[in-house]
């Protein structure tokens, strides 16, 4: 087990967007200076996990990335891409199978679709025993009935970028989930369920990550590189945030999230 306080790794990094487009080796050298030694980068779709697969081959043993398709594309699902997803799946690089979930606030896909595609791509993790990405937005009770029907095969699962409840906390724990924490906790408007929530997350159970470029830490003392863009070098703060609201050491909240991450990811 591996185990630093000083180290750390960003399990869910949107590097392909168009606001790394111009400075991403800069980005990834500010990361590297305050310890956050590894990043997961989001596929969200064919084309932005493609991109994910390039990156971490210009920058191999520091980016990883994940492969699938986020539920606001859920409609883009075919047997096609699925077959697309499965190769790249097969990459070395490719650490799991998402960002793929349920997004019932905005349903830029319909309800139907996103059930659809989520279930599919469920199936296709089973197949590769790869640990999946989840995301859940306003649909819990769907979201969890899924996983539910399903958690047996499943290998490793994380609820990325949770900003729930205690209570879909402890529907995560009783489903031996994982649980990534972002920057909201940082947010003294929308982040107060949050910051009551981590603390019934277990040690054993926790991830850390910035989403970056969003979900910039409202509370941040310096200012980010470039205007509201959050970045994965602000991952210490955020880990200061975690513990102070779990109420454990720091040190000890950084070194459980880096062991989590990185044996639930496989990296080396």
């Amino acid at each position: 087990m591996i185990t630093d306080m000083d180290k750390y790794i960003d399990i869910g990094v949107n590097l392909t967007g168009s606001s790394f487009k111009k400075d991403i080796p800069q980005v990834i050298e500010r990361a590297q200076q305050v310890g956050v030694e590894k990043l997961i980068v989001t596929g969200t779709d064919i084309k932005h996990s493609e991109q994910a697969i390039i990156l971490t081959q210009q920058n191999e043993s520091i980016c990883y990335s994940t492969a699938g398709l986020h539920p606001h594309h859920a409609s883009d699902y075919s047997n096609d891409l699925a077959s697309e997803l499965r190769d790249m799946l097969n990459h070395k690089n490719v650490v799991a199978v998402g960002e793929c979930g349920l997004d019932f606030n905005r349903n830029f896909s319909t309800r139907k679709e996103q059930i659809r595609a989520f279930e599919a791509q469920l199936e296709i993790a089973i197949e590769v025993q790869k640990p999946v990405f989840l995301h859940q937005r306003d649909a819990h009770e769907d979201f969890i009935s899924i996983i539910k029907s399903c958690r047996d095969d499943l290998s490793q699962v994380v609820a990325h970028c949770f900003t729930g409840s205690i209570d879909e906390v402890n529907d995560y724990v009783l489903l031996d989930m994982y649980v990534g924490v972002t920057g909201w906790i940082c947010d003294e408007r929308r982040g107060l369920s949050l910051q009551q929530a981590v603390k019934h997350i277990p040690l054993d159970r926790i991830m850390l990550e910035t989403d970056a470029p969003y979900l910039l830490p409202r509370d941040l003392p310096e200012k980010p590189a470039e205007k509201n863009r959050n970045e994965p070098c602000f991952l210490p703060h955020i880990a200061r945030a975690v513990a102070k609201n779990m109420e454990i050491d720091e040190g000890k909240l950084i070194a459980a999230a880096y062991s989590n991450s990185y044996d639930f990811f496989n990296l080396s």
